[in-house]
């Protein structure tokens, strides 16, 4: 993994972490989802008018079903997600959703895919596997909690990121999308799609907004842009490289969680962070 991919994925897993704090703390429903995809669409419009004018991409049917798709499986991850983050603390559900889909992404792509990373990036892999692991391990709180929902709803998640992962590495590294006009195709779609819901509920929409703007607005434009640094990343670089390494995320969401919102530390946990670090200084490495 070069240098460069490895700041790409370091500064977006920065920018995913954040947004993931801003989620938890506003702790929404659909309306939240809808006001963050308007925002989305909103704020990225100037940039993709200008890649449409300017650049004048070719966009036939597969790039249209590509970007349909894209909608269709974000919807589902931010809807997954912020049900795992009514059910669970953000240091459980975080690392439990964002480890185990590039874990699922990293054996597709070995087997699949045929990428052949080297030995020492599988160890990393692994190392990075064993951390998200000791992270959300204490299967004794989870029963006793009632936590186990917010388990249920991130692994489910995880599945829905391992998905979307491999589908927008063919739309952006085997149909050639730009990233940006891909991911805000995406976000119009999600925002048609919830759009029905939003009018249903404009009394909540209204008093969302006004409550939590700053929120809806951050975390449309940090995630929308952290995604779009691991699309330009998946360009030039294997999957089954980036996918473990936006795993380091998962620490810096779990530290957000402990010191922000005074959620468990633990010696567990700082292994298991060790163990993260380590297995990304592989995954450079290898």
């Amino acid at each position: 993994m070069t240098t460069f991919a490895l700041v790409i994925v370091l500064f977006s897993a920065v920018l995913h972490a954040f947004w993931n704090l801003l989620v938890k703390r506003v702790n929404g429903g659909m309306v939240l989802l809808w006001l963050v995809f308007a925002s989305m669409v909103a704020c990225f419009a100037p940039v993709t008018a200008y890649i449409l004018i300017v650049q004048r991409p070719v966009i036939g049917t597969p790039e249209m079903i590509a970007m349909a798709g894209n909608g269709v499986l974000q919807l589902a991850y931010f809807y997954l997600l912020s049900q795992g983050y009514r059910f669970g603390d953000l240091s459980l559900v975080y690392p439990l959703a964002r480890g185990s889909g590039p874990l699922i992404v990293t054996i597709f792509a070995i087997s699949v895919l045929g990428e052949h990373p080297s030995m020492v990036a599988v160890g990393g892999t692994v190392l990075l596997a064993a951390g998200v692991l000791l992270l959300s391990a204490n299967f004794r709180e989870m029963r006793t909690s009632g936590a186990y929902k917010g388990v249920v709803y991130a692994l489910l998640t995880g599945g829905c990121i391992a998905l979307y992962t491999l589908w927008d590495r063919h739309a952006v590294h085997d149909l050639g999308l730009n990233p940006l006009l891909y991911l805000w195709a995406g976000s119009v779609g999600q925002m048609l799609i919830t759009t029905p819901y939003a009018a249903r509920h404009w009394d909540e929409v209204r008093v969302t907004w006004r409550d939590h703007w700053r929120s809806a607005i951050g975390i449309g434009v940090l995630s929308l842009l952290a995604y779009a640094l691991i699309l330009f990343a998946l360009t030039f670089t294997q999957v089954s490289y980036v996918a473990p390494a936006r795993e380091i995320s998962v620490l810096i969401g779990s530290a957000m969680g402990s010191r922000v919102l005074s959620e468990e530390t633990s010696p567990r946990r700082i292994i298991a962070a060790v163990a993260m670090v380590v297995g990304l200084i592989a995954l450079a490495l290898g």
